[in-house]
């Protein structure tokens, strides 16, 4: 394997693996917590994810889509497995940008102690689309993974 190939499965890696360890892990905990450390921990969680989220998604883009265009001598099914992988990761940040996002900075906007009436109802649409995120870049890292190996 090349260093392309090596750097994208580290990055693409860490991404779907933190995104999805934070869907299926981390959410189903939180959700139960009293209002106030609830809407605490998921301004906080905003914090740590927002710095490093914000350059590991695209980043993750780039180099999927590097690694599928930029590599030579590959069979088809290899070839289409780099481009769904990469689609996975294009379809993922897109619905990060259009609807997570703009949930994420109401969100760090709340007051624990007096959220918007709606506050619930707003977790769960986040909560959906982030299912549907996490499950696309994990996807895509095992599309990923597949073309490297075969």
């Amino acid at each position: 394997m090349d260093f392309l190939g090596f750097i994208t499965l580290l990055i693409a890696g860490f991404t779907a693996c933190a995104e999805f360890a934070s869907y299926a892990l981390v959410h189903p905990v939180i959700r139960h917590l009293p209002q106030k450390q609830h809407i605490f921990f998921e301004q906080a969680s905003l914090k740590t994810y927002g710095r490093i989220m914000p350059i590991l998604m695209p980043v993750s883009v780039i180099l999927t889509l590097s690694f599928a265009v930029f590599t030579k001598e590959l069979g088809t099914i290899e070839l289409a497995s780099r481009f769904s992988s990469a689609g996975m990761f294009i379809l993922a940040t897109i619905i990060t940008i259009r609807y997570n996002v703009p949930i994420n900075k109401a969100i760090k906007q709340w007051d624990g102690d007096n959220p918007p009436a709606a506050w619930k109802d707003i977790r769960k649409r986040w909560m959906f689309f982030q299912s549907i995120r996490s499950w696309l870049l994990l996807i895509g890292f095992v599309l990923l993974c597949f073309s490297v190996t075969i």
